[in-house]
């Protein structure tokens, strides 16, 4: 047998089982619902209830169908353009820039009913974004976290908005988690003309991408426009992913999953991959809106939790195997610049958090109490003492330990991006926390932290075991933590949905707020902070010689896996802790020891307590400004907090 023909032999196989799956699929997913029927009924006694059902349960077939397979050419046409097995227009950013200006248009614009208009402006914008940051080499594994730290950035303002303006965009929470919930078949009428169109100018010019694929110069040599070709090929992405986005909200995972599945039935020639891409992307994106439906057939559970639980495996495999293939060879070793005074800095900390903290207390009612008043007793009546101290010191102290988190991680792991909502902890603790409200709602608060600790260990053993081959390398270290806290964040929508639990204070809560807290929170976090903090001082001379390389380390009679293992260890802990308290605020971790290091130089005694005073007067200062901007509406803390951090994660890759 020809490689020609076993070619077509297993297009024509891939082709008949990916039909077969669909048509297999389609057909559970029209006898599911609230209304028992099932397909025998639909065939055989058509009346008005049936048709009434087949209007609503046939248009969610057939836009699932046409959503996954536009999802899937764009993912295809994305990792074509880019050279890069990680892309797709949910890991770039354009899925949730897109979503991000449907909000802005559906808040603001009410009238326009332009959705489609605002999705492509924002997801433009996103693939502006990415393609500025990530550099003129356009490293694949770059590429993809810059684009997943702008879908962080874009979540964060999305949030923001949406708490902002809590009535108006009530209906968005389950559409903005991806749906494909149809009432009607108008979704079904705007979007069949993209695919039918967008699919077959992507077909007809299959071949110029095929060129494209071989690299630039050979390209050219081949009399290939590639500058034209690659112009086309973003915007057909992009449009694709718009369009999708307009109607069943950010679907993730599809993009990636669907080419590579198909890659690996051996389908080559981007004519083929186009065809088989769309419908295994329909196939995956209906099975995984059956699954979701078998598992809350009383509730609508939105299936792009589901697909981000089922792809997010998928992307630590390919983040898995692009680490093996990348070795760090710089070892990069901290000055001592502007260490001589940590006590005179952390003094000057101490002094700044005392007068944040002096100004968040006296804030309340919407207006300022009068030092004169604060003096006089009003700082400790019974209203202050309850409520406004116990946030406050609970700020603090939160900010505190997530700055000691980081400064651990950084050190131990090597990592100027290491941070507890980087690889994991944060994202898995708040899945564990969730857990155990929904399933246990009954237990007390003591077990909480447990679940949020239970969490946290199982994502960041899930980090450290993927990239211990590539030695921990930075960037890989982090796309691996941003895939484990996708699948945690499935984790939670879905458990979020599924105990019905109000929009409103979910969200509050997935951004991370000290609202509610309590003098039992402080006396926690007090006691994790005298456990911990001197625990840290102890072994701080060895943690030091941690931040040489392995050998330097050994040589130097340290045992580096003991030492590693504690430090990590006493970061899970503490990001287990504050998520159990605050929810899920992150990037405290990195910017504090970031701006610590700076100011005191690399030993990790010095930076230690001036970290610990940064992070405690961020999210003092973030929580005052979360309840003063734009009073009575609280903006939850970890918002503004990440509307600072994602951008710097950013400054911070372009220097890796």
């Amino acid at each position: 047998m020809t490689g020609r023909t076993l070619h077509k032999s297993k297009s024509l196989l891939s082709f008949l089982l990916g039909s077969l799956a669909l048509c297999i699929l389609s057909i559970i997913h029209l006898t599911q619902g609230q209304a028992d029927v099932t397909m025998v009924d639909l065939l055989s006694s058509w009346d008005q209830r049936t048709e009434a059902i087949m209007g609503v349960r046939l248009p969610r077939v057939i836009i699932g169908i046409l959503a996954g397979g536009c999802l899937a050419m764009a993912g295809l046409v994305l990792q074509t353009m880019t050279r890069n097995p990680l892309a797709s227009a949910g890991t770039l950013g354009i899925n949730a820039g897109a979503y991000l200006f449907v909000v802005i248009g559906a808040l603001f614009f009410p009238g326009m009913n332009t959705s489609f208009l605002f999705s492509f402006l924002g997801a433009c914008f996103a693939a502006f974004l990415v393609f500025m940051l990530a550099g003129k080499t356009m490293s694949p594994v770059r590429v993809v976290l810059t684009g997943m730290i702008i879908t962080l950035l874009f979540g964060a303002l999305t949030s923001s908005l949406q708490l902002m303006y809590e009535q108006e965009s009530n209906g968005l929470f389950l559409w903005g988690a991806g749906t494909l919930m149809q009432n009607d078949w108008s979704g079904v009428t705007f979007i069949w003309p993209f695919a039918l169109v967008l699919g077959g100018l992507a077909f007809f010019t299959g071949k110029s991408f095929d060129l494209v694929h071989l690299g630039d110069e050979a390209a050219k040599g081949l009399g290939v426009p590639v500058g034209l070709v690659k112009t086309w090929g973003w915007a057909l992405g992009i449009l694709l992913a718009a369009a999708t986005v307009s109607v069943v909200g950010p679907i993730g995972f599809i993009g990636l999953m669907a080419p590579h599945l198909v890659r690996l039935m051996g389908i080559r020639g981007h004519r083929l991959q186009f065809i088989h891409s769309f419908l295994w992307g329909a196939v995956i994106l209906i099975a995984a809106d059956v699954l979701s439906r078998m598992i809350s057939p009383n509730s609508e559970l939105p299936v792009g939790a589901m697909t981000a639980f089922i792809g997010s495996p998928w992307l630590m495999y390919l983040a898995y195997k692009a680490a093996r293939k990348m070795r760090s060879d710089k070892q990069k070793l901290n000055s001592a610049k502007k260490a001589a005074r940590p006590v005179l800095v952390t003094a000057v900390l101490l002094c700044l958090s005392a007068i944040v903290g002096f100004i968040s207390i006296s804030f309340g009612g919407g207006q300022f109490t009068s030092i004169q008043e604060m003096v006089s007793g009003k700082m400790f009546d019974h209203v202050t003492v309850q409520f406004r101290w116990p946030r406050v010191l609970v700020s603090f102290l939160v900010g505190a330990l997530l700055a000691l988190c980081g400064a651990l991680l950084q050190n131990v792991l090597k990592n100027p991006l290491g941070d507890p909502s980087i690889i994991g902890i944060t994202s898995g603790g708040g899945a564990g926390a969730l857990l155990i409200l929904v399933v246990f709602p009954s237990l007390p608060f003591f077990f909480l932290p447990l679940g949020a600790l239970t969490g946290s260990i199982v994502a960041v053993l899930i980090v450290v075991l993927a990239t211990r081959r590539s030695g921990f390398e930075p960037i890989s270290l982090a796309l691996m933590g941003v895939a484990v806290s996708a699948m945690a964040s499935g984790v939670i929508q879905i458990l979020t949905v599924k105990a019905s639990l109000s929009v409103s204070p979910a969200l509050v809560w997935l951004a991370g707020t000290t609202y509610s807290s309590t003098w039992n929170h402080v006396y926690w976090l007090l006691l994790m902070l005298f456990i911990l903090v001197p625990l840290t001082f102890l072994i701080c001379k060895h943690l030091n010689v941690l931040a040489f390389s392995n050998e330097v380390s050994i040589s130097l009679g340290l045992k580096v896996k003991l030492y590693r293992l504690l430090s990590i260890g006493i970061a899970v802990l503490i990001g287990a802790i504050c998520v159990s308290i605050v929810g899920a605020i992150g990037f405290i971790g990195l910017l504090a020891p970031h701006a610590a290091r700076a100011l005191v130089g690399s030993a990790f005694q010095r930076v230690i307590p001036v970290a610990m005073m940064i992070g405690g007067t961020l999210l003092i200062l973030a929580d005052f400004l979360s309840r003063f901007i734009m009073y009575p509406t609280e903006i939850p803390s970890g918002l503004l907090i990440a509307l600072v951090g994602a951008p710097y994660i950013l400054y911070v890759m372009r220097k890796l």
